[in-house]
């Protein structure tokens, strides 16, 4: 009998148990209350609410990004990265390419209409020519290893392999990360140079209002050394050579600079009202994808300026090439200053 009654006993406090422990996790998530003593917030929302806004907790370790557990900006990056960033850059280079393929059947090359003469000018100097290839040949190994960092790995990988594109991809790299000093230096001394042909006028207004000559033969627009459009070119290679060697440089001496939060304050003083508390990933992310996006602007516009620097115009490359352009070539395209440049030869007389 009192084996029964141990036996039934046993039965009830094990169900007994097994409801409490059931039960009390279930009316603990209910109430949104951690169960028995143990520390933390109400609930699971908020506790990941809490991290994913990229709060910090505490951690041993020197680095102060070690306690951010998840940085959501991070999934913003990658998204803008592989989305807009890559779609809207091929669409870009791959659309210039074909609207100038177009142009060169639909309009041919522009040709000089007097013909190449036998009488030369001097148009570039050996200064301007070390300028302006420093700057375009450091340009296009930044742009192609560039391209690869965003590209290569749906472009190179199924043609050349893993292992090639790793390597492709390394030495790519050093040669960005050096190459970029070079750049910088031939972008301050093009500036230096040619700043004072670049300042606008209103000759740019009637240039660009005959669409510089290009669109219809025998229509050239009067200029100076530099006409509207290279104008154009000049002003945003230097703004966005600029703007890419600053975000370039944060890059390459990470979390060392607050570029974004110094910009957004400088507009924040003239009116605007933007974000300027940004930790030191957030800047890093930022000035990854500035960094992109203007690259990948100034490649689009580089290779419409290459098109027309050679095979676009008869006689034009030349003028990076030997300094001296053909006379005839020059009179249509630059009129006025080979007016100025003949005066400097052969002053007209007073009258």
């Amino acid at each position: 009998m009192l084996r029964k009654y141990i036996g039934i006993f046993v039965v009830l406090a094990v169900i007994f148990i097994s409801a409490v422990g059931i039960s009390t996790p279930t009316l603990a998530q209910t109430k949104g209350e951690v169960p028995g003593t143990a520390l933390g917030i109400k609930s699971d929302t908020d506790l990941w609410r809490f991290v994913r806004t990229g709060n910090a907790g505490t951690s041993q370790m020197k680095d102060e990004l070690a306690a951010v557990m998840i940085q959501s900006e991070g999934d913003n990056w990658r998204a803008f990265r592989n989305g807009p960033l890559s779609v809207y850059g091929a669409y870009g280079i791959i659309g210039i390419i074909v609207l100038l393929t177009i142009f060169y059947f639909v309009r041919g090359r522009i040709r000089i209409d007097a013909g190449p003469s036998e009488d030369r000018i001097q148009r570039f100097g050996t200064i301007d020519r070390f300028a302006h290839w420093l700057m375009a040949g450091s340009f296009v190994v930044l742009g192609l290893t560039g391209l690869n960092l965003l590209y290569g790995r749906y472009v190179l990988i199924p043609i050349v392999g893993k292992d090639s594109f790793a390597t492709i991809t390394a030495f790519g790299k050093l040669a960005h990360n050096y190459l970029a000093f070079a750049f910088m230096i031939g972008l301050a001394l093009s500036f230096i140079l040619w700043v004072r042909h670049n300042i606008p006028s209103k000759l740019d207004l009637k240039w660009l209002a005959m669409g510089g000559g290009i669109f219809a033969k025998g229509v050239h627009p009067p200029a100076r050394k530099f006409n509207a459009g290279q104008k154009i070119i000049f002003w945003a290679v230097m703004v966005g050579g600029l703007s890419v060697s600053m975000s370039g440089i944060a890059l390459m001496f990470p979390f060392q600079t607050s570029m974004f939060a110094e910009t957004f304050g400088l507009l924040n003083a003239v009116g605007f009202n933007l974000p300027v508390d940004f930790t030191a990933l957030q800047e890093q992310q930022m000035n990854q994808l500035w960094h992109g996006v203007v690259s990948l602007g100034l490649t689009t516009m580089i290779i419409a300026h290459i098109y027309i620097g050679s095979i676009g115009m008869e006689g034009a490359l030349d003028a990076m090439n030997s300094g001296m352009v053909d006379r005839n070539w020059a009179k249509e395209h630059h009129n006025l200053w080979v007016e100025e440049e003949d005066q400097k030869i052969s002053p007209k007389p007073a009258e």
